[in-house]
């Protein structure tokens, strides 16, 4: 379980809070596994901490504390704690059939991108460079498929495959 222990105003959204919650275990043994999930943007095996990108917001668990952002009020706070254990207790049940993170993985970043683009800057997606494009794709405010050279020269197919990939 995990018991709400502060709530604080969310500073990302006035309006929003954040609740900070206490597991009833410490969660060192299941972050390596939980950093296997989707949606997981940072994990640190060192310091035992792991955050995922929910809508909207962020989940951030330590081996003692979880903070959620950008929660509407106390009740959405206590039933997305629930559904957080509920994952948490389903990664534990399934984790022979996981490969335990163990190294530190970070959230994608635009230059991690922009080095698979072709780099013209044909403006062809309606973008004035491939980094402006970059940027929007990780905002998903942009599809991969608008990136015409990317997709019509055989020469960049591995790097499709690639951003096809880090971005799914």
């Amino acid at each position: 379980s995990i018991i709400l222990v502060k709530i604080l105003p969310c500073l990302a959204e006035p309006g929003k809070i954040i609740v900070i919650g206490e597991p009833s275990r410490r969660l060192d043994d299941v972050l390596p596994y939980l950093a296997t999930l989707p949606n997981v943007i940072s994990y640190n095996p060192d310091t035992s901490t792991l955050t995922l990108r929910r809508q909207p917001g962020f989940i951030s668990l330590y081996s003692d504390k979880a903070y959620i952002t950008k929660v509407k009020d106390t009740e959405e706070g206590l039933e997305l704690f629930q559904a957080l254990v509920d994952a948490i207790n389903a990664t534990w049940d399934h984790r022979a059939e996981l490969v335990a993170m163990t190294a530190r993985k970070h959230a994608t970043r635009p230059l991690d991108i922009w080095t698979l683009l072709p780099q013209t800057n044909c403006k062809k997606c309606g973008e004035a460079t491939c980094m402006a494009f970059a940027c929007n794709l990780l905002l998903h405010e942009r599809s991969l498929e608008e990136c015409l050279p990317l997709y019509s020269d055989e020469a960049f197919a591995v790097r499709q495959a690639s951003l096809v990939a880090m971005l799914n």
